[in-house]
């Protein structure tokens, strides 16, 4: 089935003229993926450009240890930096993309991704302009792994992974892949959140208790 004019959903997509998003409507297919399924991996090549429709992609990367970072989240509206890039250069992914809920995307062709790149200025600037957002995203991951201090870092996303609510389901080492560290460093760290009140924990579960107290860690 698929998915109503999806090409509104988008700036680059919505600012082609109204042709050339009647082409894209019929050259895209909408796929679905389960919370938890695999989008991508480093096996595949990609042979079209992803726009998440709705749902969250989750995409990160594992290191020779066995360690996993998270790079960054494919949010609805958005399309991923990273297949483009694999896309580009012809080559297989080197991080692997999960669906963190249900996910419904579309999916562009290579030959029709070349050509709307080649021939409409504002599908161009669309295209790279998301991935000029991204590799900043991406530096700034760099940076808090680099010298960003843990506290700060796991208060402000414990805030951002609990956006309006005071349950997150989680584990240690589920935290320590968002932040590039190692699961002791996070249960540490959690530990002493717990005797300030910040936070109470039980199994695969953080609450938030002190939301205040937890902001302002998180503004350093």
């Amino acid at each position: 089935m698929k998915v109503e004019d999806w090409t509104a959903r988008f700036q680059g997509t919505a600012a082609l003229p109204r042709d050339v998003r009647d082409r894209l409507q019929r050259s895209a297919q909408t796929v679905r993926y389960a919370a938890g399924k695999s989008v991508f991996g480093p096996s595949n090549i990609p042979d079209s450009l992803m726009f998440l429709v709705d749902g969250t992609i989750r995409v990160s990367q594992t290191s020779e240890n066995g360690r996993d970072i998270v790079l960054y989240r494919v949010e609805a509206g958005e399309s991923c930096v990273l297949t483009t890039a694999c896309m580009l250069a012809e080559e297989a992914y080197n991080a692997e993309g999960i669906a963190e809920t249900d996910v419904t995307a579309i999916i562009l062709p290579r030959a029709s991704f070349d050509q709307l790149v080649s021939e409409e200025p504002a599908f161009r600037s669309f295209v790279f302009a998301a991935y000029s957002r991204r590799l900043i995203d991406l530096l700034r991951v760099v940076d808090d792994v680099a010298f960003g201090r843990i506290d700060v870092r796991l208060a402000e996303r414990l805030l951002g992974l609990a956006r309006d609510d005071q349950d997150i389901a989680t584990t240690h080492q589920q935290l320590a892949s968002e932040l590039g560290t190692a699961r002791e460093v996070i249960s540490r760290v959690l530990q002493d959140f717990a005797k300030r009140g910040l936070i109470s924990q039980t199994r695969g579960h953080v609450t938030l208790k002190d939301r205040a107290g937890l902001r302002a860690i998180a503004q350093g």
